[in-house]
């Protein structure tokens, strides 16, 4: 497969893609705290903090869509392109990250 996925992904996107079923890893790469604040229910929390440490629980992975979410898209579009130099071509950014979520798609969500 030569086709390169874009690195950014907009949160209408993800949203159709876990709306049809699509089999994607939601990574929330925020810390802890951030994600007791809020959070996706369907995201897996490794945060870029313990990323390069726990990289290998992501192998199960290896193939597959992933998309990292952060709260405004800073750090999981770096955390996105590390993954990709790290051998994982299908990892995307969610640009806007949680807060663009909690205003376009799911307006419960808190916003901080």
């Amino acid at each position: 497969m030569t086709e390169t996925l874009p690195l950014e992904v907009t949160c209408q996107q993800v949203h159709k893609k876990l709306n049809n079923g699509d089999k994607i890893l939601l990574l929330d790469c925020r810390e802890q705290n951030e994600y007791e604040l809020v959070k996706l229910e369907q995201a897996t929390l490794l945060p870029m903090s313990e990323i390069q440490q726990r990289v290998d629980e992501l192998q199960p992975h290896h193939g597959q869509e992933m998309i990292v979410h952060c709260h405004h898209g800073g750090r999981s579009l770096q955390v996105a392109m590390w993954l990709r130099q790290q051998g994982y071509p299908m990892a995307q950014s969610m640009a806007g990250g949680i807060d663009q979520w909690a205003v376009e798609i799911d307006h419960s969500l808190p916003r901080y």
